[in-house]
C-alpha cells in the first residue's frame, strides 16, 4: 500500500486527508493518506522509517524549515524560497511549491484594473508563494509583519488608513481567524477598506473569517482560501502521479 500524507503541526482540521483519500478511492488506487503532527521539524526524518511513504504535503509552519532536509528544489520552490509539496524520486525527496499556482489561478478572475497593489499581511512560507504569484502578475507588493524583519516591511503598528486605501488587494496569510479562534484577524485600520478592494484570506475554514467579514461590511469583494487549496492539491497530484 502506497503511503502519502501531511506534514504540519496541529493539523486535525485538515482538508488534504479527506481530498486525497477520496481521489485515491475515484481511481482506484491502492493508497492511503495519513497526517503527520510534529512537534518539531526535527521530526522529519522519522517519517521515512515507513519505506512505502511515496509524497507529502507540507504545511504550517515547516514549509520553510523543512527545505534542509532535501535533496534538491524545483525552480518555483528554489525561486519562493518554500515548499507544500515533496516528490520521492528514486530515493531522492524533491521540494515543490504548488501554492503560487493554487492562489494565482484562483486569483485571476477576480481582478481589475484597480488591482496594482497588494498588502500582504504576515511573512511565512505562504506569503513568499503569493508574493511570487502576484509579482508574475505585475503587482506592486508590501508586506505586513509583527516585526521589521528587513527593509520594506511593514509593522502592523505603523499601518495607516492610508496604506490600506492605497493596496486595493489585501491578503492574509497568517493564521489569524483559523477555526477555533474565529474571533482572531489581523490587526488592521479595517475603516480604509473600500468598495473597490478585493480581500482574500489563504484561510478555509471558517469560510468566512472576521477578517473577510470586515470585506464585505465594505462592500468588497472577499475570496476565501478553499479553491486554492483545491488547485494546489491537484497540482501536487499531478506531480505525484507525472
Amino acid at each position: 500500500m502506497k503511503l502519502f500524507g501531511l506534514i504540519g503541526k496541529n493539523i486535525d482540521y485538515s482538508f488534504s486527508r479527506t481530498y486525497f483519500s477520496e481521489k485515491f478511492k475515484q481511481h482506484h488506487l491502492e493508497c492511503v493518506y495519513q497526517n503527520f503532527d510534529l512537534n518539531s521539524i526535527e521530526e522529519f526524518p522519522h517519517i521515512f522509517d515507513r519505506k512505502n511513504i511515496c509524497g507529502l504535503n507540507v504545511t504550517i509552519p515547516y514549509k520553510e524549515a523543512v527545505i534542509p532536509y532535501l535533496d534538491a528544489l524545483d525552480h518555483e520552490a528554489e525561486a519562493i524560497g518554500a515548499v507544500n509539496t515533496i516528490h520521492i524520486k528514486n530515493n531522492k525527496f524533491i521540494g515543490c511549491n504548488t501554492d503560487h499556482y493554487g492562489f494565482k489561478t484562483s486569483l485571476i478572475p477576480h481582478l481589475n484594473s484597480t488591482h496594482k497593489k497588494a498588502l500582504i499581511l504576515g511573512t511565512g512560507g505562504a506569503s513568499k508563494a503569493v508574493v511570487y504569484a502576484l509579482e508574475s502578475l505585475g503587482f506592486e507588493t508590501k508586506f505586513v509583519s509583527r516585526s521589521k524583519k528587513n527593509k520594506g516591511t511593514l509593522n502592523y503598528d505603523d499601518l495607516k488608513t492610508s496604506d490600506i486605501q492605497e493596496h486595493t488587494l489585501i491578503v492574509n496569510c497568517t493564521p489569524l481567524g483559523t477555526h477555533p479562534n474565529i474571533e482572531e484577524c489581523p490587526p488592521i485600520p479595517y475603516n480604509g477598506i473600500e468598495e473597490n478592494h478585493l480581500l482574500y484570506d489563504l484561510i478555509y475554514n471558517p469560510c468566512e473569517t472576521k477578517f473577510l467579514s470586515y470585506g464585505k461590511k465594505a462592500n468588497a469583494k472577499t475570496l476565501n482560501g478553499l479553491k486554492m487549496l483545491e488547485l494546489q492539491a491537484e497540482k501536487s497530484w499531478q506531480i505525484w502521479h507525472s
